[in-house]
């Protein structure tokens, strides 16, 4: 299996273009359930394109963007060039090269699956302000769309790796382990995009588990293409997701 960090090195344009955001919620619950403001400093830790740094930035939060990818990360620059509050961070989590105690919140999004997390347990409390909290994040596809579980079944069945690489890995237990001593919280909200064929197709083209073109990559689009057409209303299907957010 290919380097982790260098997973996502052809994907970024499909990434930027077709990955979701997160609810418009998210972080106004956060603030809520923490005792959250933007003075405290965030560190957004696999930082990938900066779809997870966006809310805190709208909201003036300075955030350091750990991510050890460089075609990710300089996109992320690209887009974020002119804030003042994004700094910009060539890291992982076991090593992200910040300094003791000198950030109050550590957030993760679509990432700790890839974690070493012995390694970045370790970091992560180094890094982490006395009192501070962790905040791991996921957009999981939701499993009552029958789009979806087509979807899904159509990954499954075509690509070997998808099984092994596949976030819903990740389970309550080895976050519970990882936050502890620390208890868990949990919320979950809902979330949405709508896309078109393209959009539907380069949706999972974003992923790093696709193949980029053959036989197989023509396969899987010619399957998406006949799941997008048995599910379209006015050219447009809905794909659903439920974030799932764990906090200590």
């Amino acid at each position: 299996m290919e380097n982790n960090y260098q997973r996502f090195s052809l994907k970024v344009q499909d990434y930027i273009k077709f990955r979701p955001d997160y609810p418009e919620q998210m972080l106004e619950k956060l603030e809520e359930q923490l005792n959250l403001d933007n003075r405290k400093i965030i560190a957004d830790i696999g930082s990938g394109t900066g779809l997870s740094s966006k809310p805190f930035l709208e909201h003036h939060y300075t955030v350091y963007a750990v991510e050890p990818n460089d075609e990710m990360r300089k996109a992320a620059e690209a887009i974020y060039k002119d804030s003042e509050n994004f700094i910009s961070v060539n890291g992982a989590s076991e090593n992200t090269t910040l300094e003791d105690s000198s950030v109050d919140v550590i957030f993760s999004a679509q990432a700790f699956h890839w974690f070493d997390l012995p390694k970045t347990k370790i970091e992560f409390e180094r890094i982490l302000k006395p009192g501070g909290h962790i905040v791991l994040v996921w957009n999981e596809r939701d499993a009552s769309s029958p789009l979806l579980n087509d979807y899904e079944k159509a990954l499954y069945d075509n690509i070997s790796e998808y099984k092994f690489v596949n976030h819903k890995n990740i389970d309550e237990e080895k976050i519970k382990a990882f936050f502890s001593p620390k208890k868990v919280g949990y919320m979950e909200l809902d979330h949405q995009q709508w896309f078109d064929l393209e959009g539907f197709k380069g949706r999972a083209r974003s992923s790093s588990y696709t193949p980029r073109s053959g036989a197989l990559y023509d396969k899987i689009m010619h399957e998406l293409e006949q799941i997008f057409n048995r599910y379209q209303t006015s050219g447009l299907v809905d794909f659903r997701y439920k974030t799932k957010i764990y906090f200590c």
